[in-house]
């Protein structure tokens, strides 16, 4: 009897919680929290899905107690997943890791940016990943849903930071680079896995340039702009190695290159047999002949092969080696390593070169062809600091035919790399600019640690957080190693504090003085000064300088030539004759005097007519921002007032006549 009652009270509580599931409205219906929307699925998504899943972390040593810095092994897969009705070329995923990850690995992939495993993922923004040896995706129409044709798997390995399971460390954002797709923010499906679909924004114009080789048809990606672009063309093709022509063009109105250095890495065992407009820095076939390649090639002649590195750098040639036969013949080579921009030189604004390269099994089909990955191009100490991306195929570059006919000759393949300036987070400027006016007998120079403080001075100390001393304007012109008694004494003149210890210099190789010369009611004008303080020299040199205010009213540079190249910005560069910044160089004599500059010096002119209301002397008559040789140089934080730190008329004057003849005159 017991049984019975307890089998029909039970079939009485299911009844209940039927009749509950059925007529009672739910949280999200009585108006209480909706439940999340779910994550987009492979079966809900009509555009590229992508998703990321956490497979597993494992407890590194050392085992630490706080749960925040202990390390953890992972593994994780992302997914892109092309689901819509176009291909999906040169892809570029974009992960946003939040717990200090150490990349390891990611296969079959490579960093966009070039840089090497392992990799410290910024937690600022996110790391992208482009498709290698795959880069493109087809739509599932054309190839009757071929998994292997339209998705990528990503095995992802590498060390993070943070708390064990189950808060596992899925990123904080999912998205394509490709700003012709929108990409909603990633949805988790759960605490290891996020994703996201991705769909064509019907608004998007890209940004390409007007080349006229550009193909417009689906089979090749359009050519894109840049600050630099790198054109691979494969102008002959052999089943066992290949002719190359590598182009380096800057289109960066104020970005240069001087001496050059060119970098990439072979994906497939590739070398180089040789090479006309420019050379290797290394000249080494011991990987090749130690290696697969001389397993292979048993038959070639090795000590004439180039290089052999997996990872070569590339030098341009100088001038003289123009017309050798065997070096040289390429137009736009050897031209010391230089890159003007166009604005200085079109002439001048890019350099060529031609490289063999031999292949190895099993990519010996002529129609097989690669270009190496992870490209990386640097110049000199004041150059601009560039990122490249990975090579997208473009459409086959067009050449004037030799023979001098009127037809084009067209590349077996192309690839282009697009190259940008960069400021590197932590980095400092390489040059600097100090302020000076007729109005103010002081200089405000340039600022303490401008370009960055070396760790130590040889024992010496110096304060890195003080402001810069107040200078005479005799002071530009000696280093700032002698410019302490100088200082001081200004100091008790104009009755200033001196910090101790006393403020550390600027550290720049180059430094710039901008000077208010006149200011009168129809016009006013401006001195401005180079002074270079490093070893070397600095040929076909430019400077740019933004003047928001003042722009409009530019009328002539006397010994530089100017010219106004919009965005406010007047651009000089030296005379012919008269381009060259010679390097510091000893005093008169070297056991007593300092060191010299190298100088050069020009007036500005500016009229008011055009900039009614401009206040010169309050902060229009200063540039914005100073560029010399494309870097931007680090600028006062206050500039020379009417007030304050004056001497008196007469002398104020006598000061300025002096400064300004020796400026001019000094050897």
């Amino acid at each position: 009897m017991g049984s019975l009652k307890s089998c029909f009270h039970l079939h009485l509580f299911l009844a209940f919680v039927s009749f509950v599931l059925l007529f009672c409205p739910s949280r999200s219906q009585r108006g209480g929290t909706a439940a999340p929307a779910p994550a987009p699925s492979a079966f809900d998504c009509n555009g590229v899905l992508l998703t990321y899943n956490f497979e597993r972390g494992e407890r590194l040593r050392p085992f630490l107690r706080d749960p925040n810095q202990q390390p953890w092994a992972f593994n994780a897969t992302a997914t892109i997943l092309n689901s819509g009705t176009t291909n999906l070329k040169a892809w570029e995923l974009l992960i946003g890791f939040r717990h200090s990850e150490i990349l390891v690995s990611a296969s079959p992939a490579v960093l966009t940016d070039g840089s090497a495993f392992p990799y410290s993922t910024p937690n600022d923004s996110a790391t992208s990943f482009s498709g290698y040896p795959n880069p493109d995706l087809k739509y599932p129409i054309e190839v009757a849903g071929d998994l292997s044709q339209i998705q990528t798997q990503i095995s992802i390995g590498g060390t993070f930071f943070g708390s064990p399971p189950p808060a596992n460390p899925v990123p904080s954002s999912l998205s394509l680079a490709d700003p012709a797709f929108s990409c909603p923010s990633a949805t988790t499906t759960s605490n290891t896995s996020l994703a996201t679909c991705c769909i064509l924004n019907p608004d998007f114009t890209p940004n390409t340039t007007n080349s006229s080789d550009v193909d417009v048809s689906e089979s090749y990606l359009p050519r894109r702009s840049g600050d630099l672009t790198i054109s691979y063309d494969v102008i002959q093709a052999f089943g066992s190695s290949y002719l190359a022509l590598v182009t380096i063009d800057n289109h960066s109105p104020l970005g240069r290159l001087d001496n050059w250095q060119l970098s990439w890495e072979w994906m497939r065992d590739e070398f180089i047999y040789s090479m006309k407009g420019a050379y290797p820095l290394l000249v080494d076939a011991n990987p090749c002949i130690y290696g697969r390649q001389g397993e292979y090639y048993q038959q070639l002649d090795f000590s004439k092969v180039l290089n052999c590195q997996t990872k070569p750098t590339i030098l341009d040639l100088p001038p003289t080696k123009y017309n050798d036969t065997d070096l040289g013949r390429i137009p736009s080579c050897c031209r010391n390593g230089t890159i003007l921009p166009a604005s200085m030189d079109p002439s001048q604004s890019s350099s060529a070169f031609q490289v063999q390269v031999y292949k190895m099994p099993p990519h010996l089909n002529r129609t097989d062809l690669s270009p190496p990955q992870n490209w990386k191009i640097s110049g000199s100490k004041l150059n601009p600091d560039y990122v490249c991306g990975q090579p997208i195929r473009v459409s086959p570059t067009l050449f004037p035919d030799p023979s001098g006919l009127e037809s084009n000759t067209s590349a077996v393949a192309s690839w282009q790399v697009v190259c940008n300036i960069s400021t590197p987070k932590g980095t400092s400027p390489k040059c600097c600019v100090s302020f000076s006016a007729y109005y103010n007998d002081s200089v405000v120079p340039c600022k303490t640690c401008a370009c960055g403080c070396p760790a130590s001075r040889g024992g010496r100390t110096c304060n890195a957080t003080a402001p810069a001393l107040l200078l005479p304007p005799e002071a530009l012109l000696v280093p700032f190693d002698n410019r302490t008694e100088k200082a001081r004494a200004w100091a008790d003149i104009k009755h200033l504090n001196v910090p101790s210890p006393m403020p550390c210099g600027d550290n720049c190789g180059v430094s710039i003085n901008w000077h208010i010369n006149t200011d009168y009611s129809r016009g006013w004008s401006a001195r401005v000064t180079l002074f270079n303080w490093e070893d070397v020299a600095f040929a076909n040199w430019f400077l740019a300088v933004e003047m928001d205010k003042a722009y409009d009213g530019y009328e002539q540079t006397y010994s530089f030539n100017g010219t106004k190249m919009g965005n406010n910005t007047i651009f000089m560069q030296g005379q012919e004759g008269l381009n060259y910044l010679v390097a510091e160089t000893n005093g008169a004599n070297p056991a007593t005097d300092p060191r010299v500059p190298g100088k050069q010096q020009s007036v500005l002119s500016f009229t008011k007519k055009t900039t009614p209301g401009i206040n010169v002397a309050g902060r229009d008559g200063f540039p914005s921002k100073v560029f010399f040789n494309g870097e931007e140089c680090s600028l006062p934080d206050i500039i020379p007032t009417g007030r304050g730190f004056r001497n008196g008329g007469v002398f104020s004057l006598v000061l300025l006549l002096v400064a300004s003849t020796l400026l001019l005159l000094h050897p």
